[in-house]
């Protein structure tokens, strides 16, 4: 049974270490992020109407464009995005993800989450902000029409861009806002 844990533990701290380093996007300019988001936005509006009216009638949304996942067995994703209230831009955030289960391979997506009301979007504001695992994505696949559920006044679309990734894990999302000054 040692040899076994020592044989499994030193590739999985490997690789762990290897997929925290290179998780989340690689440009990290303000410029950048927001170009990305705003071609973020386009994409999601032009193929699913039903999304592009949320970023109209929703108090606020964060956009998230280029999100890197990577997993063997322990996830790790990251990136950074822009905050908008009544579509003007107010900030920018940076979104960690850690997440244990069977799961292997790597991704990247376009996640944008959507406040229904000022008060979802002030507890977002407030600092810190955490999705549980037990949240609720709505994952855009082309030529699908799906609706976006809200929970206490959040929902959550997700985009795939590419990677492949297969796996059930369990974990949660960790946000950090820096307000334009």
């Amino acid at each position: 049974m040692k040899i076994f844990k020592s044989n499994l533990l030193k590739p999985v701290l490997a690789l762990l270490v290897v997929v925290m380093s290179s998780c989340g996007a690689t440009q990290t300019t303000s410029a950048d992020i927001m170009a990305d988001s705003r071609d973020a936005k386009a994409t999601i509006s032009k193929s699913h109407p039903q999304v592009a009216e949320l970023f109209d009638t929703s108090v606020g949304y964060v956009i998230f464009p280029n999100v890197g996942k990577g997993a063997y067995i322990i996830g790790a994703a990251s990136g950074h995005g822009t905050v908008y209230q009544n579509g003007a831009l107010i900030g920018y955030s940076s979104m960690k993800q850690v997440d244990v289960g069977l799961q292997a391979g790597g991704k990247s997506y376009i996640e944008v989450i959507f406040f229904q009301t000022q008060d979802a979007l002030n507890r977002f504001k407030s600092g810190s902000y955490e999705l549980s695992g037990n949240a609720s994505a709505v994952l855009l696949e082309e030529g699908v029409s799906r609706d976006v559920e809200f929970r206490d006044g959040v929902g959550v679309v997700t985009k795939p861009k590419a990677g492949a990734m297969a796996g059930i894990s369990v974990g949660g999302q960790k946000f950090e806002f820096d307000a334009i000054q």
